[in-house]
C-alpha cells in the first residue's frame, strides 16, 4: 500500500456510478505493527491490567523505605491515614452520627437476628466487634456496618433446610458462625487476590429482582409477628407462607394486629417524610428505637391483660462471648456451612462495595474495591469467633450515616460504644419488647428493596435485561431464596455468554460529501456503495463466535446479493470488513478469516479488512495471514479502501 495522488471521484460500472468524496491528493496510510514486545513482557502486561488496573503500586514509587512503610501501614490501615489530622470538629460531627445510626442499628440487629433464626442477642452482638474492625480496615467514610436484611433470610433459610434452632440450637449457632467464618475467608480472598470481578456476575438487573423478591419474603414472613401467629411456616416461599398465614386464623391475636399495624403505620409515615423532606433524616431513624421504646412500655403497663402478645424474654448481659470453639470445620454439616457461607458472603459483599461507592461517588473520594473486600471479609472472620454472624455496610445505615454529617469512621466506634452499653447495662429493659414491632422494623427496612423504578426502568431500556430481573424475582418468590440467587447468577452468565457468542455485525454506509461510514439503519442518509458490502463487527472473533460470525457475514453477502438483482444494480465485487470493534482475536478467528476469505474467492468477491487494531494487526501477520490477503487486502480506513479499490477498478477497466 503506498500513496496515491489525485484519486478519481467517478468510477463507472455497469453503467452504475460510485461517487466516493475524496481530498485533492488522497493518501493511503500503511496499517502499522505494533512495537515488538516479549512473551513474558505481554504476559505482565496483561496480568497487570486485570488484576491491577488501578495501579495500587504507583504511590510506592521513588519513595524512601520508611515512606514506602509509613504508605503500606496506611494502605492496609486506612485509620493512619486519616488519624493524624483528626480533631475535635470532626469528633463532634462523628459523634452526632454515631449515636443516631446507633438508634436505628439496635433495634435492627435484634430484628435482623430473628430474620436469620438466631437469637436476638446476637444481632447485637454483631452491631459492636464488626463495626469496631472495619473502623481500623475500612476506606468508606460513611459505610455503617452491621447486620443486613437479604444476607440474615438467605442464611436463615438455607440453615434451617437441615438444622433447626428449635431443635439443636447449639449446633444451629455453630453452622452459622462457621458460615460467617467462611463468608470472611472468601471475601478477604477475593481482596487479596484481586478478584474482586467475580461479584460482577450479579448484574443491577438481576440484583434488582432477586432484593425486590426476597424483600417481599421477607415481608410476608413477618405476618407472624403482626398476625401474633405462634405456628407458622418455616419455609420461604410465597405458596407455604400465605397458606401458613390463613390455615393458623385460629391463632391470629386482635391486641398484637391492632398494635402491630399501628406500629407499623407509624414507622411507614416516618420513612415517607425522610423519603420527601431528606433534611428530616433524622424522624425515620430515630422511628425504629422510638417505637421499640413505646411498644415495651406499653406492653409491660399491660402485661396482665395482654398475654397473646409475644415477647423477645431474657437477653443476657455482657460483651460478646467468644465462639471459636463453636466453629465446626469436619462433620456432616461442614458443606452446608460452606455453601451458607459462599453465599451470604458474595450477598454482603455485594451489597457492601455498591453502598459504599454511592456515598463515596456524593463525597467525591474513591472506595477501593479490594481493599474493602478485605476489611469486609476480616471483619467476618474476627465476628465469627466473637459470636457474631455475617455483617456489611446496610444502605439504611449508610444513608443515616451520610445525612447526619459522618466525616470518618469514628461513627462506627461511637455506634459500636453505644451498643457496648446496651449490652452492658440496657439489656433487661428489651424483656416486654413484643415481637410485633421488631416485624414492623423489619418490614420498614425492607420494603425499600422492592426498586420497582428500576424494574420499569429496564422495561423501557433493555428488555433482555427485564427478562432477567423477573426470572431472580419470580425465582425468589416461588422456588427458594438460594436457588433464586443460583438462577440470578445463571442469567448473568447467560447474558454474557449471549453477547460473546451472538455479537452485533451492522451494514455500513457512507455518509454524503464526507468519509465518514456508519450503520445505514441508524443513519437513514447513510447509503449503500454500489459493487462493496461493508460490514463492521461489534465484538472480539474468538473461538466462540467464530463459526457464528462466518454463518452470519456469508448470509449478509447473499442477502446484499438478492437486493442487488431485485434493484437491478452494479455487482457485488468487494466485501469490506470494519474491524475497528475487533479488540482481539485467537486462532480461531484467524481459521475463520482464511476460510471466508477462499469462500468468497470462489464466488469471486475480494476480502478486504479495514483498521485491524494492534494485537489483531500483530496475529494476522504472524499466522501469515497477511500475506493471503495480498498488498490490496487490509487499510487503515473504510474511506481508504473503498476509494482505493475503486480506482484500481476504473484504471483496470
Amino acid at each position: 500500500m503506498g500513496v496515491n495522488s489525485n484519486r478519481v471521484e467517478h468510477f463507472d460500472s455497469h453503467e452504475t456510478t460510485i461517487k466516493i468524496q475524496t481530498m485533492p491528493s488522497f493518501q493511503i496510510h500503511a496499517v502499522q505493527l505494533p512495537p515488538q514486545q516479549t512473551t513474558l513482557h505481554k504476559l505482565r502486561h496483561r496480568l497487570s491490567e486485570i488484576f491491577f488496573p488501578d495501579d495500587p503500586l504507583h504511590r510506592f514509587q521513588n519513595q524512601t523505605c520508611f515512606k514506602k512503610f509509613l504508605l503500606a501501614l496506611q494502605y492496609l490501615f486506612p485509620i493512619f491515614h486519616w488519624a493524624p489530622h483528626y480533631n475535635f470538629t470532626l469528633l463532634r460531627t462523628d459523634l452526632i452520627s454515631g449515636l443516631t445510626i446507633a438508634s436505628l442499628a439496635i433495634p435492627q440487629g435484634i430484628s435482623y437476628a430473628k430474620l436469620a433464626n438466631l437469637p436476638p442477642i446476637v444481632g447485637l452482638y454483631s452491631s459492636f466487634v464488626p463495626p469496631l474492625v472495619y473502623s481500623l480496615l475500612g476506606s468508606s467514610k460513611h459505610l455503617g456496618v452491621g447486620p443486613v436484611s437479604i444476607a440474615s433470610l438467605v442464611m436463615g433459610s438455607m440453615l434451617n433446610e437441615k438444622i433447626s434452632y428449635t431443635q439443636d440450637p447449639t449446633l444451629y449457632l455453630g453452622m452459622a458462625f462457621t458460615a460467617t467464618f467462611f463468608a470472611g475467608v472468601f471475601q478477604a480472598s477475593l481482596g487479596i487476590l484481586r478478584l474482586g470481578f467475580v461479584i460482577d456476575f450479579l448484574s443491577k438487573a438481576t440484583l434488582v429482582g432477586f432484593t425486590g423478591g426476597a424483600a417481599i419474603i421477607v415481608s410476608l414472613q413477618q405476618l407472624k409477628g403482626l398476625l401474633g401467629i405462634v405456628h407458622f411456616s418455616n419455609k420461604m416461599q410465597i405458596i407455604p407462607v400465605l397458606i401458613s398465614v390463613f390455615d393458623q386464623r385460629h391463632e391470629w391475636s386482635w391486641q398484637t394486629i391492632i398494635l402491630g399495624f399501628g406500629f407499623l403505620a407509624i414507622l411507614l409515615t416516618t420513612r415517607h417524610i425522610s423519603l420527601k423532606k431528606p433534611k428530616l433524616f433524622w424522624v425515620s431513624a430515630a422511628a425504629p428505637l422510638t417505637t421499640v421504646i413505646l411498644s415495651t412500655i406499653l406492653v409491660f403497663l399491660l402485661r396482665n391483660k395482654t398475654h397473646q402478645i409475644s415477647v423477645i424474654g431474657h437477653l443476657p448481659k455482657g460483651v460478646n462471648p467468644p465462639s471459636s470453639n463453636m466453629l465446626y470445620f469436619s462433620g456432616a454439616y461442614l458443606a452446608l456451612a460452606i455453601k451458607t457461607g459462599i453465599i451470604t458472603g458474595i450477598l454482603s459483599l455485594t451489597e457492601g462495595i455498591a453502598v459504599g461507592r454511592t456515598f463515596a461517588s456524593l463525597q467525591n473520594y474513591q472506595v477501593d474495591g479490594n481493599k474493602e473486600m478485605m476489611a469486609i471479609g476480616l471483619m467476618n472472620i474476627a465476628g465469627s469467633c466473637s459470636s457474631c454472624y455475617v455483617t456489611t455496610g446496610s444502605f439504611s445505615r449508610s444513608a443515616v450515616n451520610y445525612n447526619a454529617g459522618a466525616k470518618t469512621t469514628v461513627s462506627n466506634i461511637i455506634m459500636a460504644a453505644a451498643v457496648l452499653v446496651t449490652l452492658l447495662f440496657l439489656m433487661p429493659l428489651f424483656y416486654y419488647t413484643p415481637n410485633f414491632v421488631l416485624a414492623a422494623i423489619i418490614i420498614t427496612a425492607v420494603i425499600g428493596l422492592i426498586d420497582y423504578q428500576s424494574a420499569y426502568k429496564l422495561w423501557k431500556v433493555d428488555k433482555l435485561d427485564f427478562v432477567a430481573c423477573l426470572c431472580s424475582f419470580f425465582g425468589v418468590l416461588f422456588i427458594s431464596v438460594p436457588l433464586g440467587l443460583g438462577i440470578a447468577i445463571a442469567i448473568s452468565v447467560f447474558k454474557i455468554l449471549l453477547h460473546v457468542t451472538r455479537p452485533n455485525t451492522l451494514v455500513l454506509g457512507n455518509i454524503p460529501g464526507t468519509q465518514i461510514f456508519h450503520n445505514i439503519n441508524q443513519y437513514k442518509e447513510a447509503s449503500r456503495v454500489p459493487s462493496f458490502l461493508i460490514l463492521a463487527v461489534e465484538s472480539p472473533i474468538y473461538f466462540a463466535n467464530s463459526t457464528y460470525l462466518q454463518e452470519r457475514i456469508l448470509r449478509w453477502v447473499r442477502e446484499e446479493e438478492e437486493h442487488i438483482k431485485a434493484s437491478n444494480e452494479a455487482s457485488l465485487k468487494c466485501l469490506v470488513l470494519d474491524m475497528s470493534a475487533v479488540t482481539a482475536i485467537d486462532t480461531s478467528g484467524l481459521d475463520t478469516l482464511c476460510e471466508l476469505r477462499k469462500t468468497l474467492e470462489k464466488r469471486s468477491l475480494q476480502l478486504v479488512l479495514a483498521n485491524p487494531v494492534g494485537n489483531v494487526m500483530e496475529k494476522l501477520h504472524k499466522s501469515k495471514i497477511l500475506e493471503s490477503f495480498g498488498l490490496k487486502g487490509v487499510y487503515l480506513t473504510v474511506g481508504e479502501a473503498v476509494a482505493d479499490i475503486a480506482s484500481l477498478w476504473k484504471a483496470q477497466a
